[in-house]
């Protein structure tokens, strides 16, 4: 990985201001010298990797009124396209100048590689705390599509890579029940609850339930258990209560591959050892640390 994606986990100040030659970004200073550009905002265009869905009316028009009142207190990143320009960073602010009746915007011009693009957006994000967490698994999906590993971009939004993992569980809901977790009808801990349960009828039920009886996350999960959902569960072995050697090795390859690994089956003597990936990236690093020792 080079400086300039290490530099992402340190978050934007380490990319912006001052980037050096052999960085991600370099800045170009504005027409009165180092300060920001004034561009028209109606030359600006939307980020297409923006990982950020929902932007709330309400906030927008908070944040319009401060601008009238102040201006616009923090530039916005964009990258030249053509004649026109490209949102990197500050799409929020963008849009509320526009509501404002701003005719402009300050931004600092930044060459941003379009490869860089959902990085920068997604960094700023994560720290700013804007994205839900559907906004977030689709984001970390993207970039475990671009060949990133879920240890890499925990790395580069400094978070776990069980935190990157259980996003990425949640895009295995359907997407009515991905809406309910992106606009907070779901907490995650209640979605790893219907999670569980293998039947998308099943998991409607209990997410029903849940919203209709305002249910606790251990309530959600004891409510899993008691609907039959855990199927799954009932034809994998928990090795470390039938056979520690067996829990030793699914632990060892867990470390090893950095993926999660299941076993299934094994308690009839015949069975399936499962690994999960994310993104063709992610697969090919599996396949070559598996290879390698062969």
């Amino acid at each position: 990985m080079n400086k300039g994606r290490n530099a992402l986990g340190r978050g934007l100040g380490a990319l912006i201001p001052g980037a050096s030659s052999g960085s991600a970004v370099q800045v170009e200073a504005g027409p009165a010298g180092g300060g920001p550009a004034e561009i028209e905002v109606e030359r600006i265009d939307p980020n297409p990797e923006q990982p950020r869905r929902i932007f709330d009316a309400e906030q927008l028009e908070r944040l319009a009124e401060s601008i009238r009142r102040h201006g616009v207190l923090q530039p916005v990143v964009v990258r030249a396209a053509g004649e026109r320009y490209e949102l990197v960073v500050g799409e929020r602010r963008w849009r509320a100048a526009q509501v404002a009746g701003r005719k402009t915007i300050p931004a600092v011009i930044a060459e941003i590689a379009p490869k860089d693009r959902l990085e920068l957006a997604l960094v700023e994000n994560v720290q700013r705390h804007d994205l839900n967490p559907i906004e977030l698994a689709l984001a970390f999906r993207a970039l475990a599509e671009g060949g990133a590993t879920q240890e890499e971009i925990g790395e580069r939004v400094a978070l776990d890579r069980s935190t990157v993992a259980n996003h990425l569980r949640l895009l295995e809901l359907g997407r009515d029940l991905q809406a309910d977790v992106e606009h907070g009808r779901l907490s995650v801990g209640h979605a790893k609850a219907i999670l569980q349960i293998q039947s998308p009828e099943q998991r409607r039920q209990l997410r029903d339930r849940i919203v209709a009886q305002q249910l606790s996350v251990r309530a959600a999960e004891e409510a899993a258990r008691n609907l039959g959902g855990t199927a799954e569960r009932k034809t994998r072995v928990a090795p470390s209560q039938t056979d520690p050697n067996l829990g030793h090795l699914v632990d060892a390859l867990r470390e090893r591959l950095k993926a999660r690994v299941r076993v299934a089956g094994a308690a009839s003597g015949r069975g399936q050892i499962e690994i999960e990936f994310y993104g063709a990236g992610e697969l090919d690093r599996i396949a070559r640390i598996i290879l390698e020792g062969m």
